[in-house]
């Protein structure tokens, strides 16, 4: 393929499999990719003259903002680095808290830097290195998921390259229903060069991590039970995980997160739980949000990450046979994980149709898988975690793309209710008839 015309029209960076840097440019936080070209765009002419190259190539266009998808992974096609998008503008809003323009290639973790010193914090991800252009076109739970909804919920408005390599702009005043399709379509209508945010005024965050030992399930049953009418201010995690992840400690752990400078609002929130037998603290301080989020290191090139054989799902009804099977997936197995996120409160504060993301009726995240560690997973094995997991996603109200590592084209059918799929796929024909932008949970144009 020539990309003569390219490296002359972008003035970044563009490689090809001969160039210098291309094992390390093709790295990213899912693993090798092997990408025809790599663009490293840095400028909005950058990305159109990219978009355009590819839709005359007829090649998928693959986006990286922060790299932690596993689209990003996948062979051919021409992958638009965004990285060297990543500016970050504070302005002040009229209605309270501020407007935060946020370059497309911009990661959370700097997003929340920039707005600490300003009391200032969006809802986010829990991973510095998250893109902030993949988390929020996915939907985006986080920590504040309570207080202020989804990253979604929170976007004001976004610049946009079309398929065509134009650019638009997209609020609720300007091309609705494109905008209604950015807050949980994901990356299907375009490149989002800009996102423009409202964010809120934050006095101060205490964390708080809890260890568990024994039985999950009494525990998990009373956590529910706290949620069930807690304040906003509160959101609280449940996991699980097996001594594999350097990132996370392994065991049973509780981690709660209060908006607030008092410690003890937040000692006093958690009592029922601190009362459990099998509950210790660990750790209830106050903290910056910043340094709440996970950093994990870029994966070895060598040792590919292991599939994961499970899921995840939005639960409405935390009864005690789905916490049972939740338990039950996570003992049947050492080499499995158990995650859940309380929801409520803001979240469902919108209506299902004001955005594509599903189950806003939802009350908690759930998500579970096992390993696939070669040698050590059978197919036997693997049959079962993949039964034990579909029955407890059937019992859910739908899944969140962006906690799914399949690339299944057929996944994307799972995620959205058929109605709320009818009305992505007519914005898809609006904006990207030839589905350049492909390389996603894809909703075809069809």
């Amino acid at each position: 393929m020539d990309i003569t015309s390219l490296r002359s029209a972008v003035t970044g960076p563009v490689l090809s499999a001969e160039d210098a840097g291309w094992d390390a440019a093709r790295l990213s936080r899912a693993g090798l990719g092997a990408p025809d070209v790599i663009v490293h765009v840095s400028s909005v002419d950058d990305v159109c003259a990219a978009v355009r190259f590819a839709a005359a190539s007829r090649r998928p266009a693959v986006l990286r903002s922060g790299g932690h998808s596993a689209w990003c992974t996948l062979d051919d096609g021409i992958l638009i680095d965004l990285s060297g998008l990543d500016a970050i503008t504070i302005l002040d809003d009229p209605a309270g808290g501020a407007v935060v323009s946020v370059g497309g290639g911009a990661h959370w973790g700097a997003v929340a830097r920039a707005l600490a010193p300003r009391g200032l914090a969006i809802s986010s991800g829990d991973t510095a290195s998250v893109g902030v252009g993949g988390l929020t076109l996915g939907g985006g739970i986080g920590w504040m998921v309570r207080a202020w909804g989804l990253a979604a919920d929170q976007l004001i408005g976004a610049q946009l390259v079309t398929a065509e390599g134009d650019v638009v702009e997209a609020s609720a005043h300007e091309h609705p229903e494109l905008f209604w399709a950015l807050r949980g379509g994901g990356g299907n209508f375009g490149v989002v060069t800009r996102f423009d945010f409202h964010a809120h005024a934050i006095p101060g965050i205490v964390w708080a991590r809890l260890g568990v030992d024994g039985d999950a399930r009494p525990v998990l049953a009373a956590l529910r039970d706290l949620m069930a009418d807690a304040p906003r201010a509160l959101t609280v995690t449940y996991m699980h995980v097996p001594a594999m992840d350097p990132s996370a400690p392994a065991g049973a752990s509780i981690s709660a997160v209060w908006i607030g400078d008092d410690p003890g609002a937040l000692r006093a929130a958690l009592s029922p739980i601190l009362a459990l037998d099998g509950v210790t603290e660990h750790e209830l301080r106050i903290r910056e949000y910043p340094g709440i989020l996970l950093e994990p290191p870029l994966p070895d090139p060598a040792a590919p990450l292991p599939g994961f054989i499970g899921g995840n799902t939005l639960v409405v009804d935390l009864d005690e046979s789905l916490i049972d099977g939740l338990v039950a997936f996570r003992e049947a197995s050492p080499a499995t994980v158990l995650f859940l996120r309380s929801l409520g409160g803001a979240y469902g504060d919108l209506a299902q149709d004001e955005t594509p993301f599903p189950a806003r009726g939802a009350t908690w995240f759930a998500m579970a898988g096992g390993f696939d560690i070669p040698g050590a997973v059978d197919d036997a094995e693997r049959a079962r975690l993949e039964s034990a997991w579909d029955a407890i996603e059937a019992r859910g109200a739908g899944v969140y793309g962006n906690f799914s590592t399949t690339v299944d084209p057929a996944f994307a059918a799972r995620m959205y209710p058929p109605e709320t799929m009818a009305r992505l796929a007519a914005v898809k024909r609006r904006w990207d008839p030839r589905n350049l932008f492909s390389r996603n949970h894809n909703v075809a144009p069809v």
